[in-house]
Formats: C-alpha cells, structure tokens, sequence
C-alpha cells in the first residue's frame, strides 16, 4: 500500500522517550508552580500513605491485647483512619491543581503543533496526508494526558511508596527487606526494559498504521464526488479494508506482547507475594513476629502490589502516550522548510514592480532546474500574460513570486523589497490569487468573501460580491450571504466558487493580482460578466495571468511564452500571431486552423 505512506509513516527520524519526556517538560516550565504545588502535595499524600502499614500495624497489636486495652486499639483505630482520610484528601487537592495545569499544557500542545504545521513548505504539504496529519495532532493531545498521568501522578509515587516500604520493613527484618526491595527493582526494570526494546518497536507501528487509516479515509472522503463519477466505491472500500487489514495485524502484536509482559509481571508478584509471607511466617514460627507484624507485611505487600499492577500498566501506558507524542515533539524539531528570515520587517509596497534577478531554482525531486540564471522585469500596473505547455514553470513563477518556495540562486524584487527578506505573511497579503479551481472553507459564503479581510463590513462583502457578478446567486440562496458551503465549497457550482473567490480578490485590494484562468469555469454568459469584472479588478494592478485559453489574453501588455523554463517568446497578442513562432502556433491550434 505504497500509496498511503507519507514522509512521517515512515519513522526516519525516531525520536528517544527522553526527548519526548524533555518536550513535555518544556510546558510543566511555563506553569511552574502548577506544577510545583502538585508535586509538593503529592509527596506529602505519599507520606501519609507510607504510614498505613504502620497504622495497621498498631491497631492489630491494640486489638490482639483484648478488651482491657480498648482505649489503645480507638486511638490506633483513630490514627489508621486519620492517615488515610489525610491520604486521601491530599491527594484530592493535588489533582486539582495538575487538571489546569494539563489542560493548559493539551490546548498549548495542539495549538502550536498546528502552527508548526501551518509553517511547514508547500512540498511537506504535498508528501504528506492532511488526514493523518490532523490524526497526528488530536492524538497528541490525549498522548500527553496519558504520559503526564502515568508519570507524574502514578509512576513517580508508586517508586517513592514501594522503595519506602521496603526500607521499612529492611530496618526491621534485613533480609525480608532486601527480599522486597530486590523484587522491586526487578519488576520496574523488567517493566522498562521489556517497554523499551519488545513492545515499543511493535507500538510505534501499531501508531503508525492508525495514522495511514486517517490519511487513507481522508483522501478517500474528501475526492468523493471523483468516486462517485467514476463508480469506484467498491475499489475504495477494498482499499480502505487493505489499510485496515495492515493496522489490525501490526496492532495484535503490540497487544500480544503487552500480554505476555503482564503474564510475566504476575508472576513476579506471585513470588513477591510468596516471599514476602513466607519469610514473615517463618518469622513467626520462631516467635520473632507479632500479629502486628504479620499485618504489616500483608497490608505493605497489598499496598506494594496494587502499585506493582499500577506501575506496570502505567509504564505501557506511558509508552503508548509517548509513541502517540512524538509526531508532534518531532514537528517542534523540524524547521520551516520556508523560513522568515531573522529581524524579517512587513512587506510594504504598493506599486507592484517585480524583478526577477539572476533566479535559479529546482524542486527537490527534480534533477534540473527549472530556472536557471532567469531575469525579468514586470512593471508597475502591467499586465503580464504567461503561455505555455504543462511543466514550462508557468505556476512555478506565480509561486516563487509568493515565496512558497525559497530560490537556490538569484532574488526576486517587488517594491524594491526582496521577498526573502520580508515576513511571508505580509508578502502574500500583497498578491492575491484567484486560482483555477479555488477551495474554500467549510464556512459562510460572507466568511469565505470575508477571509481577504477579515475586519470587512456586511457592506464591502456585498459591493465585492456586486463587482464580481456573485451577489445575484448569493440573495436567491436560502440564508443568502450566511450560507455554508460546505468542504472546499461543494455545495456551489464551480462558477459559483469562482466568482466568489473573485470577490475575494475584490475585498483583497492588493497591488498584485493573480488570475489562474479565472473564468475557466463559467458558462459563457457568466465568463462574460466576471471578465468585465476581472478588467476592473485588474485596473491600476499589476497582474500575472496564467493563460490556458490564448482568447482570455488579448488585451495583455505583454505575453511571455515558456518553455522549460525559459522565455522564447514575449511581446503582444498581435506581435506574437504575427512572427509565426511558438505563440502562432498555439493560436492556430486554439482556432482550429
């Protein structure tokens, strides 16, 4: 299933638990003293705990006295319950500072995974499944509730009680103590080790397969209008049920060892169990315990193996979180492929003048350039056509202007401001886009018309509707400007979307304008109304069309005609037909001649 692998799926950069450990970490430093007071209240919580053998153990000792010495056994009674209540109540209170503080710590997590995302270059885009990317984040969240619990709150305490216990019972029966402390240190590090190197490498995969599943249902669901035109349900169920199959398998064997490390663990409680009582009976046997005693050691194993069960679980547990963190501690670690640069001030232009100087340029997965040493000037308020075959650089050149991707030789010039040197976001607030076939958001049309400027009143939204001959079909829909149009705005014909993302570009008012064959979709009445719109929105801009029907360009200043990333060809509709060149004979193909 080759199909559904993605860059991060194929884990080339596994990052160790205590990277992990050390990014979740960073957000407990934010809220120091959340989690400072939760810490220190559940040291103190412990404390009382440790003293419940001990409290047992009095009150056994009181009551094996008889009757006479009622007064005794309520006061040991007294003491057995107080510690527990406080044991109780204290631990309570802490919770209730960790709970902010976790919930600070997911929503920050989640937010800024994804602004890291958001950062990442348009070829990490493009390699990468937006649904598994989605599935990445929201499990991270709920990863770090599990690994911050388990670490925190279970697997920290439970090392302090049990070590605490056995160094008890070592003060009093050496070899009884050495007997816990040594099945202790046993279970734990068997607990790690087996974590480690048998169930990690089967949960990373296991992790990784979920992922697929959300990249996979996510192609899937979004291109479902493609399967339903071509009938395909039934191959898209079989390739989902391939992804599913993958998943089912990789998860039974993380689950399968997770057994088998638990059988183990049992059995290792059960000799604890044994030891511990036996070495205390025999004790016993010899007159060298009392009844007290002897509750001490049950109510200690009890104690010891509730934790014992906890801190197993709690460490796959754990494993599990931080196999589920890592995608996102890995985010945090991965530069921007496309960065601002340090000190980058806003793009402040309003002219227009592109310079392309001495521009080099390849995408990573190809083996030439597609430019090389390329120099070009576009002029205020010009209107600059670009014509050629599929791969000549003719989107290439609308998104290096944009900086969607960084040059490997060479600048680009607007304003006098090189695009490297400016914030991205100020520089692409400066060019408007209207693309072939323009995506909108699963929100209102007034939303959507709104998103070039989100501060825009009810009345600009509707004059930018007006001036790209979209306000008609907006008023006849049922809630009119506050109809949702649905994921990437299928609910709206394609006419329908593409006059509202010229109104978009209306509401923009940048001084670079960039029309992908902007009414491509249209009927031909529509085309002629939104091309009437289109010579308005151009005037006074400057504009870069990319022309895909040479009958939408006659009225350009210049038209450069590509190949390979070269220009073989400029100058105007007229010049161009009549030199008989490439251009000509674009032009003889598109009239038929």
């Amino acid at each position: 299933m080759e199909q559904y692998e993605d860059d991060e799926s194929t884990r080339q950069r596994v990052l160790s638990n205590g990277q992990v450990l050390a990014f979740i970490a960073a957000y407990w430093v934010r809220r120091r003293w959340l989690f400072a007071a939760t810490v220190s209240l559940t040291l103190v919580a412990i404390g009382f705990e440790l003293l419940v053998p001990r409290a047992s153990q009095g009150l056994v000792d009181a009551a094996v006295r008889g009757p006479g010495n009622a007064a005794a056994a309520w006061r040991a009674w007294l003491f057995f319950v107080g510690v527990y209540v406080a044991f109780a109540v204290i631990r309570n209170i802490a919770f209730r500072f960790w709970n902010p503080l976790a919930a600070h710590t997911m929503q920050e997590m989640t937010n800024e995974g994804f602004n890291r995302v958001q950062a990442f270059s348009a070829d990490w885009h493009g390699d990468t499944f937006a649904g598994a990317t989605v599935r990445r984040l929201s499990r991270a969240m709920w990863g770090y509730d599990v690994v911050a619990d388990s670490v925190v709150l279970w697997i920290a305490p439970a090392i302090l009680i049990l070590v605490g216990l056995s160094v008890q019972m070592m003060l009093r029966w050496p070899v009884i103590g050495v007997f816990s402390l040594a099945m202790v240190a046993l279970y734990i590090t068997s607990n790690v080790l087996f974590s480690n190197y048998y169930v990690r490498t089967a949960n990373l995969r296991s992790v990784a397969m979920d992922s697929r599943i959300g990249g996979a249902l996510a192609d899937s669901i979004s291109s479902n209008p493609t399967v339903k035109g071509f009938g395909a349900e039934a191959r898209e169920e079989s390739r989902i049920a391939i992804v599913t199959r993958d998943w089912r398998r990789a998860t039974l064997v993380t689950w399968t060892r997770y057994m088998n490390v638990w059988l183990i663990h049992n059995i290792l409680l059960a000799v604890l169990q044994a030891g511990l009582t036996g070495l205390l009976v025999l004790r016993w046997t010899k007159g060298q315990a009392s009844a007290g005693d002897v509750a001490f050691v049950i109510t200690s194993f009890l104690v010891m193996s509730g934790y014992l069960r906890n801190i197993g679980e709690n460490i796959r547990m754990a494993q599990k979180g931080l196999a589920d963190v890592e995608d996102v501690a890995r985010y945090a670690k991965t530069h921007p492929q496309v960065a601002d640069a340090p000190g980058a001030a806003d793009f402040t232009g309003q002219r227009g003048q592109i310079d392309f100087e001495d521009v080099t340029f390849r995408y990573k997965s190809a083996g030439a350039a597609i430019y090389d040493h390329f120099w070009l000037r576009i002029h205020p308020g010009e209107r600059l056509a670009l014509v050629g075959p599929t791969g000549s650089g003719k989107s290439t050149f609308v998104k290096l202007v944009q900086r969607l991707y960084d040059l490997q030789g060479g600048r680009i010039v607007i304003d006098g401001q090189d695009v490297a040197m400016v914030t991205q976001g100020s520089l692409r607030r400066a060019i408007a886009v209207v693309p072939q076939d323009p995506a909108l958001f699963h929100r209102t049309i007034a939303e959507n018309i709104a998103y070039a400027r989100p501060g825009a009143t009810a009345e600009e939204i509707t004059l930018a509707a007006r001036r790209a001959r979209a306000h008609e079909f907006i008023t006849v829909l049922p809630k009119g400007y506050d109809t949702l149009v649905g994921e990437r705005g299928v609910k709206l014909s394609g006419g329908e979307r593409q006059r509202v993302a010229i109104a978009r570009a209306f509401l923009a008012d940048a001084p670079v304008l960039v029309l992908d064959e902007a009414t491509s979709s249209l009927d031909v009445e529509t085309e002629a109304q939104v091309q009437a719109a289109s010579e308005e929105l151009m005037a006074g801009r400057t504009t870069i069309v990319i022309a895909h029907r040479l009958s939408t360009i006659r009225g350009a200043d210049r038209i450069l005609v590509f190949q390979e990333g070269r220009v073989i060809e400029e100058g105007r509709h007229g010049e161009l037909v009549a030199k008989g060149g490439a251009y000509a004979r674009l032009h003889a193909v598109t009239q038929g001649v």
